[in-house]
């Protein structure tokens, strides 16, 4: 979209530069280099005018003609070198509005780039040129890019590490030549004054072919204005950033540097900053530098961690003062409270003291009353009998005082006498329990001899027995087939036993399931009377079941957790005798059926 307003030469420069043909347009271009310099700098219209270039794409026409070959340019480099400037002086101060993402990260790289690729085809014109004046011609075009790419690093910093990290800058800076090389180590140099942050976040390859390039001339080049250049140039870097210092101090790659730079000639112009990177690579200053190191770290840490406590501190704040408003309002609360039960007790003390002083006026009016009635003569008859009540009320409250008092220290000793007694029946109980086994067992551990005459009346008994009923002679044959019978008829008697057996547990088991049915179906409630889910609790056959075991469960834990004392003398096979209330208080719960409450 073409802004409002348009500055009219730069709409006619526009015009001009869309219909001329385009070996002309590098020359029209420069138009607008008088267009900027007849405005004030720094001014509105200015700032309006670098908005209009941009928006009518003369800035990419003059990057479209730095691209190409400085032969088929009108003017050659003169009309080059003052396009530099033009785009340079263009670029800083733009405000690109809505283009912004495509302006910084399209134009301005490729703009810089342009400016190392003149320079690189610069520094091969001045190494090819023969003549002198051509190349102190040259030099100046060289110089004058140089300028452009400085003022365009100055109002972009973010392309400094584009340029650092160019090969073509590389290239630039590793260059044999006096007067290039130190044009390319001062532009180095103000570019790190400039931002020094961007030389760390190169890649380290690219930082140690600087640092490399930056030594090599220190130590090998004659020229002292690059040997002066190079040394405050890498003393620039050792003092703004510790890592460069720390890397030239113990990296391989520079060991024996300060021994080397030792060896420079003294009282040169650079000598000065020479015994600065000297002193700086020397193991004190690296010492008092790793010093300084650890303190900036430890620093860092203390400030981090006290702003973490600090920052812990103030979000527990609104906490804190909630709970020492709770806390307050809850002392002032029971206060409160404490002084209201003070005053209510005070008030309550005041009304019995009242109460009992209105109830004793009574009594002494009503006395009065009394002693009016009575007759003089019988006043001391009544005198007497007061007395007598009176002195009976007395005798019946300190009796019924000492009593209780009696009681209570009684008390431990009442409850020891009724142990004891429980202990004794428990005893009694259980030695009653031994006697009557001791006698079950008498008959047959106390049998008697059998006498001489006995043992001859039983023989004859036995004679006579067997002579009444004595067995027919049978064979063996017949013997071992007659066992064999009966063998067989004991084991069919056996296994029919089993089964007998089984199908009688099995009746009982359901005789009991019946009787649990019908009691509960008896103590069941009608249906009219029958309300939620009572009927669905007969539809299943295991419910009853469940509950007569659930009962007897319970009596059983109704058992264990009686006193032990209840349960002296009692054996494992013993009945568990539990009252019927208890029980009926403990599992009334856990009928299935039965009455419905009232």
């Amino acid at each position: 979209m073409k802004p409002t307003g348009t500055d009219p030469r730069i709409l006619s420069l526009a015009a001009e530069v869309a219909k001329s043909p385009e070996q002309n347009v590098p020359v029209i271009l420069l138009k607008l280099k008088e267009i900027i310099n007849n405005t004030p700098v720094g001014s509105s219209e200015l700032k309006k005018i670098k908005q209009d270039i941009y928006c009518y794409d003369l800035i990419q026409y003059c990057l479209l003609v730095l691209g190409q070959d400085c032969s088929r340019i009108q003017g050659g480099w003169t009309t080059i070198s003052q396009l530099t400037q033009i785009l340079s002086h263009c670029c800083v101060g733009l405000d690109p509005g809505e283009d912004a993402e495509e302006f910084y990260k399209e134009l301005l790289p490729s703009a810089a780039e342009n400016f190392l690729i003149l320079e690189r085809r610069l520094q091969t014109c001045f190494i090819n040129a023969a003549k002198g004046e051509e190349k102190d011609e040259i030099l100046h075009f060289f110089q004058i890019v140089t300028d452009s790419l400085f003022w365009l690093l100055g109002g972009h910093v973010q392309l400094i590490q584009n340029v650092l990290q160019s090969d073509h800058f590389l290239h630039l800076l590793q260059t044999d030549n006096v007067q290039i090389g130190s044009i390319v180590m001062t532009l180095l140099q103000n570019i790190l004054q400039i931002n020094s942050g961007d030389l760390l976040r190169i890649e380290g390859k690219t930082l140690h072919s600087i640092l490399d390039e930056v030594i090599f001339k220190i130590l090998s080049t004659p020229s002292p204005v690059i040997r002066s250049t190079s040394t405050k140039l890498l003393l620039l870097m050792a003092e703004s950033h510790q890592e460069i210092l720390i890397l030239l101090r113990l990296s391989a790659c520079y060991k024996g540097l300060r021994n080397l730079l030792n060896k420079q000639e003294t009282g040169t112009e650079f000598s000065q900053e020479l015994t600065q990177l000297i002193s700086l690579l020397s193991p004190q200053i690296y010492q008092e530098v790793e010093d300084q190191k650890l303190h900036q770290a430890a620093c860092l840490i203390q400030a981090c961690w006290k702003g973490f406590q600090t920052r812990k501190r103030i979000k527990k704040l609104p906490s804190a003062v909630i709970a020492l408003q709770r806390s307050f309002r809850s002392k002032r609360t029971k206060t409160q409270l404490k002084l209201n039960r003070q005053k209510e007790e005070e008030h309550l003390r005041l009304q019995l003291q009242l109460q009992r002083q209105r109830a004793m006026r009574l009594s002494r009016e009503l006395r009065l009353s009394m002693l009016e009635i009575v007759h003089p003569g019988q006043l001391e008859k009544y005198n007497r009998e007061m007395e007598e009540k009176s002195a009976l009320i007395i005798q019946k409250y300190w009796r019924g005082y000492r009593e209780r008092k009696k009681f209570y220290q009684q008390r431990p000793s009442l409850m020891e006498y009724k142990a004891a007694v429980t202990l004794q029946r428990a005893v009694l109980k259980f030695l009653a329990k031994c006697r009557k086994r001791k006698k079950q067992l008498a008959p047959w551990q106390r049998l008697q001899e059998l006498t001489d005459a006995r043992r001859v009346e039983l023989k004859q008994q036995v004679d006579d027995y067997i002579r009444r009923h004595s067995g027919s002679q049978i064979s063996g044959v017949a013997s071992r087939e007659l066992h064999a019978q009966a063998q067989e008829q004991l084991q069919h008697y056996f296994m029919g036993r089993t089964l007998e057996e089984r199908a009688q547990q099995h009746r009982e088991a359901l005789m009991a399931q019946i009787s649990t049915n019908i009691e509960q179906l008896m103590k069941a409630p009608s249906l009219k009377e029958a309300e939620g889910k009572e009927p669905e609790l007969f539809l299943s056959r295991s419910r009853p079941v469940a509950a007569k075991a659930k009962q007897a469960h319970l009596t059983t834990l109704k058992h264990i957790q009686a006193p032990w004392w209840k349960k002296l003398g009692e054996e494992p096979g013993d009945e568990i005798d539990v009252p019927k209330d208890e029980l009926s208080i403990e599992l009334g719960t856990l009928f299935i059926g039965g009455t419905k409450p009232p």
